[in-house]
């Protein structure tokens, strides 16, 4: 088996005006609902369809994942809603990579900041300091 690839993918930009109860029902702003479907056909074009596509279940996240599973043909009935990626943790993150990885080629994340800052900052600490040598 060749290399497992991670991506990792914020959210298309939310609509901070809509009158949303709580951060949760936050939707996409109209330039999140272009963009989201971009950064699907983006991978399709690159050849980086995702098998396995895991997701928080906010409704930016779900918006955003249910346009880029569109754009490049994954099955939206296969998406994996993941509570843990809501408001995760570094820690919370990686569980759900190593729970959810083994068995993908290629795992998309959809995730929130600052839990995806934290996760990239981790992933790549090596590559960042031998870059400064």
């Amino acid at each position: 088996m060749g290399k497992h690839k991670l991506i990792l993918m914020r959210h298309a930009k939310s609509d901070w005006s809509e009158d949303a109860a709580a951060d949760f029902d936050r939707p996409l702003a109209k330039r999140g609902r272009k963009d989201a479907p971009r950064m699907g056909r983006w991978l399709y074009e690159h050849a980086l369809t995702p098998d396995k596509l895991v997701s928080s279940p906010a409704r930016r996240t779900r918006e955003t994942a249910f346009c880029v599973a569109e754009a490049t043909g994954f099955p939206e009935k296969d998406i994996v809603w993941e509570q843990r990626v809501y408001e995760g943790s570094l820690h919370d993150l990686l569980e759900v990579i190593h729970n959810h990885g083994p068995d993908a080629n290629i795992l998309l994340l959809v995730a929130h900041n600052p839990g995806l800052d934290s996760l990239l900052e981790y992933l790549t600490r090596d590559q960042l300091h031998l870059s400064k040598t």
